[in-house]
């Protein structure tokens, strides 16, 4: 059992931080690169004599850096090719322009993980003309050259971020993906922003379903109990043996949201042979009460915790086939043998926590650049 249990709410500080990593960043900007960028033409300098206009393209953009609370500052940079007319004379100039984007993971209402880009604005991009020498009249049309340009580029990508499909792919329900369902929410323009310690709480009563948990523990039907040889009664004279199958659990949503909890009831029909002599046979219908607790753990991990069920827990409703069976019915407490054996075989299962344990961020991780 993991030793170190975290709330829901570091749960989720925990699954965003993981989840947004640099590759899936870079995957929610990477349609930018490539696309075209023309800006004018446009008349600059005194009464507007002078001509401009240039065309370029998006290059790849890189991470600069990450910092606190899943931010990442992004630089997209521009290739520019200039051509300015003045009185009857062309220069064409080059240029690298570099925007500098800061994007952040946030969450939202009711289980989304949102790319956020700030807008950007003329001072978030910077301007470079590489010209080895001009005359003196075009010098003096590089500053208002580099401020519409600046205001320019900024407006396209701006136009870009806000594009509806490339909003949609910095948009991930979580939930959606969980359930293989197509999402609502991918087209929302607005949002209602929740920290990621509220995410984290959300996440497990909206993730860790009754249905999904039911899906997991009808599995054990089927299973076979066997318990046995056992001794019992006066002198232990008297050898129980009993072998069994387990029947469809039944679950039922336990009381709070937090933690998310679902009482189980695992009956399980036994044939039992108390050998005095001669086999007399009963049979058992059991019983079995656990209560699931849907915990989070370090690093991050999802367990359905479990604890052991007591021998007194456990009913044993005891039918005997045949008058001498009935007449051995009261043998060394054969119930609570019974009872006292089951509550074993159950520990036994219960011990390794690895068939009620996800990895959240090896699913993570296998995914690849989509959040979940």
């Amino acid at each position: 059992m993991p030793e170190h249990w975290i709330d829901y709410a570091e749960f989720g500080e925990r699954f965003v931080r993981h989840a947004v990593n640099p590759e899936r960043i870079e995957a929610a900007v990477s349609g930018m690169a490539g696309r075209g960028i023309t800006i004018g033409p446009f008349s600059v300098g005194p009464a507007g004599l002078a001509g401009f206009v240039a065309e370029g393209s998006v290059d790849k953009p890189v991470i600069a850096r990450s910092g606190p609370h899943v931010t990442f500052e992004v630089r997209v940079p521009v290739t520019l090719h200039v051509t300015v007319t003045l009185g009857g004379q062309r220069l064409r100039l080059e240029a690298v322009v570099e925007i500098d984007l800061t994007l952040h993971a946030r969450t939202a209402d009711p289980l989304l993980i949102v790319i956020d880009i700030p807008r950007i604005s003329s001072r978030d991009v910077s301007f470079v003309m590489r010209a080895q020498a001009v005359g003196a009249a075009f010098e003096l049309l590089l500053d208002p050259i580099a401020a519409l340009v600046q205001r320019e580029v900024a407006s396209r990508l701006n136009g870009m971020i806000a594009d509806p499909a490339a909003r949609r792919a910095r948009v991930f329900d979580v939930e959606a993906i969980m359930n293989g369902t197509p999402s609502q929410h991918l087209s929302r323009e607005e949002f209602d922003w929740i920290d990621y310690a509220e995410f984290g709480r959300r996440f497990f009563p909206r993730i860790v379903t009754a249905a999904r948990v039911r899906e997991v523990v009808q599995g054990l039907a089927g299973r076979g109990i066997e318990v046995g040889p056992i001794h019992t009664g006066p002198r232990e004279a008297a050898t129980v043996e009993v072998k069994g199958t387990v029947r469809v659990p039944r679950l039922s949503e336990g009381e709070g949201i937090e933690p998310v909890s679902f009482d189980l009831v695992v009956p399980a029909g036994l044939d039992i042979t108390v050998d005095v002599l001669k086999a007399n046979r009963y049979r058992a219908e059991v019983e079995i009460p656990l209560r699931l607790v849907a915990r989070a753990a370090d690093p991050l991990l999802i367990v359905m915790d479990v604890a052991p069920p007591a021998a007194e827990d456990i009913t044993v409703d005891l039918q005997a086939e045949g008058w001498r069976a009935k007449a051995l019915g009261a043998i060394g407490g054969m119930r609570r043998q019974i009872a006292a054996q089951v509550a074993r075989v159950i520990r036994a299962e219960l011990a390794d926590p690895s068939m009620r344990t996800i990895d959240v961020a090896a699913r993570l991780d296998k995914i690849g650049k989509s959040p979940m």
